[in-house]
């Protein structure tokens, strides 16, 4: 119990450690996209206001145009205001968290142009700002696109397109690449640095939680001392309380008296056994010991003496075993099991009722189903429950106390099994069906050659 307790409170941490990396680095990666999303554009839109022009420097000068040819400056100037491209030296910044616009991201950025006339056909390429690029690639690019759409991807590139003052467009591409590179940086290193960190979460929890649930497993191991002590305590009076009656009787014979108080030592001699038997149940996490043995000799051996209890209520009682069914698992608690189902199906069936144990192999899983009828059918989704019975069922001559079906539950999870109930509406039997795992096969020595 304490290992399952300690499995739960690692996995809990766990599952919320993995949340909360989860929403601080996927929320930096989206951020960090988004971020260099937005700043592609805006360069983009520089870009594009500027006209991809930039202005003579005193120490790069640009070659005086030819006879014929017009000076792209002089051009820029002679354009209308509201064309006009930006002066470069201004920084501008388009949100708190983004980067300055400037001149050195403009002149480090890798872009080429191409200008298109009204019918969309190519008449100027400029590559000198990208290397990897020719002109004839550059001009097969800004043949392909849409120039009712403002902008899109194309390849690694991200592209915008602008009207130019005498007419036609004029399309930007811009190589985001480096951009996209460094956006799955970051997202690889925050994977390392989340599966890093997860590794060593797990390590301080696993080394820590013994601690954590030290007080609560100190107040279930007292809880659990307890029940056991008082259920040894309580045997003695029980037995002196029993032997006294029977003194008693055998003075002045049996009464109701007599009949009463033996029937409620009995009833709290059975408490104690059952409250004991949960106790012992909790106790383990694991099994200790298991081993293969023959499951359908054990339930033969537990169910066949329930039949004479059940024939003195004029019970029916049915028996369909199969032969040579084995499980690895602890014959005792497994017999308990049996016992469990087969004494629950006896106490609650009514008289001229109908009781069917069967045993079979179903896909490779060993299936114990006991079927029982009844006059009331119990809440299915507490019937597991600690101390639940049906109200029907509280009375005196049957003897429950609704501890039997959760120390079998928890006796089947030991085993890896699934304990289930369910009710039958046509024929009125309420079953209880545990089936186990399949058992792995385990070598076995041939058996010697018979002469």
């Amino acid at each position: 119990m304490i290992r399952a307790l300690q499995k739960k409170f690692v996995v809990t941490a766990m599952i919320a450690v993995t949340v909360l990396l989860l929403v601080v680095l996927g929320a930096l990666n989206v951020f960090n996209a988004v971020s260099n999303a937005r700043q592609t554009e805006f360069l983009l839109d520089d870009l594009g206001r500027q006209n991809a022009l930039f202005p003579r420097t005193e120490d790069h000068a640009l070659p005086p145009p030819a006879s014929g040819e017009s000076d792209p400056v002089s051009d820029a100037a002679a354009m209308p205001a509201e064309v006009q491209p930006e002066p470069f030296a201004r920084v501008r910044r388009r949100g708190f968290l983004d980067e300055p616009m400037d001149d050195n991201m403009r002149m480090s950025a890798l872009y080429f142009i191409a200008d298109l006339d009204d019918q969309c056909r190519v008449v100027r390429t400029d590559v000198s700002h990208i290397a990897s690029v020719t002109e004839e690639e550059a001009a097969e690019l800004a043949l392909g696109l849409d120039v009712d759409q403002t902008g899109g991807s194309a390849g690694s590139y991200r592209y915008k397109i602008f009207p130019r003052p005498e007419g036609g467009y004029r399309v930007v591409f811009l190589d985001s690449g480096v951009r996209r590179n460094a956006v799955m940086r970051v997202a690889l290193l925050s994977l390392l640095l989340g599966s890093v960190s997860w590794l060593l979460m797990l390590a301080l929890v696993m080394a820590l939680s013994r601690r954590a649930i030290r007080p609560i497993a100190e107040n279930m191991e007292r809880q659990r001392q307890f029940v056991t002590d008082a259920g040894h305590e309580l045997k003695t009076p029980v037995a002196i309380i029993l032997a006294n009656v029977d003194a008693m009787e055998l003075r002045g014979g049996e009464s109701k008296y007599s009949r009463n108080i033996r029937s409620q030592a009995v009833r709290l001699g059975e408490l104690m056994k059952n409250l004991l038997t949960l106790a012992r149940v909790d106790e383990y996490s694991v099994l200790e010991q298991p081993q293969r043995l023959d499951f359908s000799s054990l339930c033969r051996e537990v169910f066949l003496p329930f039949r004479e209890a059940a024939e003195l209520k004029h019970i029916r009682y049915g028996m369909d075993l199969a032969d040579a069914l084995e499980l690895t698992g602890d014959r005792t608690l497994l017999a308990q099991l049996c016992s469990i189902l087969a004494d629950n199906a006896v106490k609650y069936c009514p008289e001229g009722g109908e009781i069917t144990v069967s045993l079979r192999s179903e896909n490779r899983r060993i299936c114990l189903r006991v079927s029982n009828t009844v006059t009331e059918v119990p809440d299915l989704d507490r019937i597991f429950d600690r101390f639940y019975r049906a109200d029907s069922s509280r009375n005196q001559k049957s003897g429950g106390f609704g501890i039997g079906l959760s120390a079998a539950q928890t006796i089947a999870r030991l085993h890896r099994a699934e304990l289930t109930a369910g009710h039958d509406l046509a024929s009125g039997l309420l079953s209880f069906s545990v089936c186990f795992p399949p058992a792995k096969e385990e070598s076995r020595p041939s058996a010697p050659a018979e002469n």
